[in-house]
């Protein structure tokens, strides 16, 4: 238990960048391949559906693209942005948790998911379970962007398909050592 209190009580100030777009990146392309191969690893794509006081229908819809790795692995975000060609990286502070800093890839934009994203992973196929991930994501957005969330039966119809979302996201029981790995994998050298 000592060692756990001195993860949480370490008091390294760290000054996070501000988030940079595509545009600002000066790195080379990746094989595409190579990113479907790491989208299908590391990628994960998500909806979340809030109140939102100031909005007409009192929801907000927020469909996302991420991926997020440790700080020290920033490049190859880098890369993957400039190869699929757009999004914004963001630096993540975990301190409270004793893990390493950690960046975050993101698209949240429906417009660049539609012009930029979309068209990259039809030419390019995701091969694992994600896939099915993808086309249900992509069926939100497609829904979205024709303003179809807007009425009360498309956004009955784009829950139904979050839910299709988690449910092929959920692991099976008795993943619990797994966890507890990757958790351990992202902490820092004075962690348990």
């Amino acid at each position: 238990m000592p060692e756990v209190r001195r993860v949480r009580s370490t008091n390294r100030k760290r000054n996070l960048m501000r988030p940079v777009r595509k545009e600002q990146i000066q790195r080379k392309a990746l094989n595409p391949h190579y990113v479907i191969g790491f989208i299908d690893g590391e990628g994960s794509f998500s909806v979340s559906i809030n109140h939102h006081k100031t909005l007409k229908s009192g929801i907000e819809i927020k469909p996302e693209f991420e991926i997020e790795l440790r700080a020290d692995d920033r490049e190859i975000l880098e890369r993957i942005a400039v190869t699929i060609g757009t999004g914004i990286i963001y630096d993540c502070s975990y301190e409270r948790y004793g893990w390493y800093p950690h960046t975050k890839y993101k698209i949240s934009s429906t417009k660049e998911m539609a012009n930029k994203l979309f068209p990259f992973l039809d030419r390019y196929h995701l091969q694992a379970k994600k896939r099915q991930n993808y086309l249900v994501f992509k069926k939100i957005v497609g829904m979205m962007l024709k303003k179809q969330h807007l009425t009360g039966s498309g956004l009955k119809k784009i829950r139904v398909l979050r839910e299709q979302i988690r449910k092929l996201g959920k692991k099976p029981n008795g993943q619990k050592a797994q966890e507890t790995a990757r958790i351990r994998e992202n902490r820092s050298s004075g962690g348990a």
